[in-house]
């Protein structure tokens, strides 16, 4: 059972977008160092781990998930992944391959933007030397946040007269006008109830009353509820790296009473090298090392003779990867690829659910002690009931649900929020059983 969660990729071109889905999934995207190597959203699956309540409750041998795996108690759950075109300054005014990229986040929970930190491509993704990209996060979400509002502001002249004589509240109001971005009722809330604390609008409800700049503050405050965005620095590794990375930490410093800057926050920014994750991961499938992925170091055999099961490398991969090693591996802990996953599951807050037919052996059955045990793992987000997690299952299960238990024989009500840890491993009752 795979989850509906749906990270996007974005960035200009070049940046190193395909690589790093190469480098955290099998989808072979085409790469290039030219604009628009991306035509279609290259899709992908990627896992995001976590602990598997298998150890814990005595089945790890019995535990053989449906998707993905698990490993020592460590649980790898699908992630699907989108590598969307490079977008460009001015895509939202149709430059580049403009408004076409930009419709493709609608189907995005989170927002992964790969950053080329080496100063080695311009704005435009075209190859140069020496640009500073410490813009190129703000230009970003300037161009998101011109295309959600220029076709907000558009039609709002109508939208405030059909307000103010429906007299309906203002968070149904902007949904409406909202949902084709793929957002919720509550996400537009929290949204709007966030302008009024941090009193960037005063007159909340009162629609007519909002300016323009008004409407531009509201949607740069949903933006960033709907699209939590994790910045990948990537190309770490290559000369001038080091001072741009620096710039870039400097800018989005932690500030006093300054949440986000342009949709981004410093814990939010990860240092990344795909390129050096996809040779390590090839070096891995042609047996030359013993990697895993978020490791900080590999095993060759030079390292440890023996490993009789490794072949010998040549001088050429030697040298590469005494330079990941050097560059890489030891000055960062890792290539950052996998932390990036983990981060942009950890900043929608989802929940890993595990459906089980009995919470006594975990497994498809209760009276078969060897039945495979934690076969599905499934990401809802934060405050779904067991009767919506039903209703997502499958809509028999909602037609014909008849309760719900968790470990321990402990009764669920239908409206009881599931929280990892205290009620996530569930058992589904229907009258058809």
């Amino acid at each position: 059972m795979s989850s509906s969660f749906v990270v996007a990729c974005v960035g200009k071109p070049s940046a190193g977008k395909s690589s790093f889905l190469n480098a955290v999934t099998d989808a072979a995207a085409k790469v290039g160092s030219f604009p628009f190597t991306t035509i279609e959203p290259n899709q992908g699956v990627a896992y995001y781990p976590l602990e598997c309540p298998c150890v814990k409750h005595g089945v790890s041998k019995q535990c053989k998930p449906r998707y993905g795996w698990c490993k020592e108690g460590r649980r790898f759950v699908p992630v699907r992944l989108l590598d969307v075109a490079g977008l460009v300054p001015g895509a939202s005014e149709g430059r580049g391959l403009g408004n076409r990229f930009l419709d493709d986040l609608r189907q995005a929970d989170v927002l992964i933007h790969v950053v080329d930190a080496s100063g080695t491509t311009d704005d435009n993704g075209r190859e140069a030397k020496g640009y500073d990209p410490v813009g190129d996060i703000q230009w970003l979400r300037s161009e998101i946040e011109a295309w959600v509002f220029g076709n907000v502001e558009r039609r709002w002249p109508g939208v405030v007269r059909r307000h103010t004589a429906t007299k309906a509240p203002a968070v149904d109001t902007l949904h409406a006008q909202l949902a084709g971005y793929g957002t919720t009722r509550d996400v537009v809330q929290r949204a709007l109830d966030t302008v009024v604390h941090t009193q960037l609008i005063e007159a909340r409800d009162n629609l007519s009353q909002w300016s323009t700049d008004d409407l531009r503050r509201f949607v740069g405050v949903f933006l960033d509820q709907r699209f939590p965005t994790i910045v990948a620095l990537n190309k770490i590794d290559m000369p001038d790296a080091d001072k741009n990375i620096a710039a870039i930490l400097k800018r989005y410093r932690k500030q006093p009473n300054v949440v986000l800057r342009d949709g981004v926050s410093e814990d939010n920014i990860v240092l990344t090298s795909a390129l050096s994750e996809c040779f390590l991961r090839r070096m891995v499938k042609q047996r030359f090392i013993s990697y895993t992925t978020g490791d900080d170091d590999f095993v060759s055999l030079d390292d440890d003779p023996a490993l009789t099961e490794l072949r010998e490398l040549d001088d050429k991969a030697r040298r590469r990867l005494d330079n990941i090693r050097d560059l890489v591996l030891f000055r960062y802990g890792s290539t950052g690829v996998q932390d990036v996953i983990v981060r942009a599951v950890e900043a929608v807050g989802f929940v890993p659910v595990f459906p089980v037919k009995s919470v006594v052996n975990f497994g498809a059955s209760s009276s078969d002690s060897s039945s495979a045990a934690f076969q599905d793992c499934v990401l809802v987000r934060p405050g779904t009931t067991v009767r919506e997690f039903a209703r997502k299952m499958h809509n028999q299960l909602d037609v014909n649900y008849a309760g719900a238990e968790t470990v321990g024989g402990l009764q669920l009500a239908e409206d009881d929020a599931i929280v990892a840890g205290k009620n996530n491993i569930i058992k589904i009752a229907t009258t058809a059983q």
